[in-house]
C-alpha cells in the first residue's frame, strides 16, 4: 500500500510546540505574524526576526515527538509512506519517518539572504526568548537566515514536486492536524480526491475539507494514528 501523509500544526501542537495563533499572552504576542515572517518583515528589522527564529530552534529542540509522529513513522513497515508536512520542526523525523518533504522550510536549515548558500555553523544556546539578536554573516557579506517560507515566498520546487507525485501515485492520503486554508498546500488533498483516492481527515475540528473527504477521524493525532493503517481496509469499505 502506498500512503501519502499531509501533516499540519496539529500534530507538533500535541508535542508542545506552539502555533504563533496559539501565543496570546507570551513574549511575541504583540507582534503582526507578517512582521516576523516576510521579507518585507526581515529587511526592516532583521534582528527581530532572527531573535524570533532562533528562539523556535531552541524550542523545537526541546519537545519529542507524539504518539502520532511515531506511529506514522511505524507505518514504515507495511507499507509505502511518504510524509509531507507544512511544519518546519523535525519531528517526523527523529520520530523515523523517511523521506519527509518539507513544503514550508525548515526551523533547522538556514542558508545566506543574498547568495543562498547554505549555512552550516553552530547556532548559539538559547534559554530564554530575546526580541532582538544579531544576525550571522555570510562569507559573502549577506545576513544568514532561516530556511522558511515567508509570507509571498513560493514554496520550495523539490518538496512540493514531491508532494504532487506522492498525491498521484498514492492508493490513500491521510490528512492530519492540518486546517486545510493554506494554499498550495490544502489543493494536495482535492488532487488526490479528483483522481478517486481514498482521503482519511485526522483533527479534532471540522475544515474547509472535512466535506468533501472519503473519511473523518475526530480525534487528535496521538489517538488516532496508532493502529489506524490496520484498520483502513475496514474504515474505508
Amino acid at each position: 500500500m502506498r500512503v501519502a501523509v499531509l501533516s499540519g500544526a496539529g500534530i507538533s501542537a500535541e508535542s508542545g510546540v506552539p502555533t504563533f495563533r496559539d501565543d496570546k499572552n507570551g513574549l511575541w504576542a504583540r507582534f503582526d505574524p507578517y512582521e516576523l515572517s516576510s521579507v518585507q518583515g526581515w529587511e526592516r528589522n532583521p534582528e527581530r526576526v532572527w531573535g524570533w527564529y532562533l528562539w523556535r530552534h531552541y524550542l523545537v529542540g526541546t519537545v519529542e515527538p507524539n504518539a502520532g509522529h511515531r506511529a506514522i513513522a511505524d507505518w514504515q513497515k507495511d507499507a509505502d509512506v511518504t510524509v509531507i508536512t507544512q511544519n518546519v520542526d523535525d519531528l517526523h523525523e527523529r520520530a523515523g519517518s523517511s523521506p519527509v518533504h518539507h513544503l514550508h522550510g525548515s526551523l533547522f536549515e538556514f542558508r545566506c539572504a543574498h547568495c543562498n548558500k547554505p549555512f552550516h555553523e553552530e547556532l548559539p544556546a538559547m534559554t530564554e526568548p530575546t526580541i532582538e539578536v544579531e544576525p550571522p554573516v555570510c562569507h559573502c557579506g549577506g545576513l544568514i537566515r532561516p530556511d522558511i517560507v515567508w509570507f509571498g515566498e513560493a514554496l520550495p520546487q523539490g518538496p512540493w514536486r514531491h508532494a504532487v507525485d506522492a498525491m498521484e501515485s498514492a492508493d490513500v492520503v491521510v490528512v492530519v492536524g492540518t486546517s486545510a486554508i493554506v494554499y498550495p498546500a490544502a489543493g494536495l488533498p482535492e488532487m488526490a480526491l479528483a483522481r478517486g483516492t481514498a482521503v482519511v481527515e485526522v483533527n479534532p475540528e471540522p475544515t474547509p475539507l472535512t466535506p468533501y473527504v472519503t473519511l473523518t477521524i475526530r480525534e487528535s493525532a496521538s489517538r488516532a494514528l496508532p493502529g489506524l493503517l490496520e484498520r483502513l481496509p475496514t474504515l474505508l469499505k
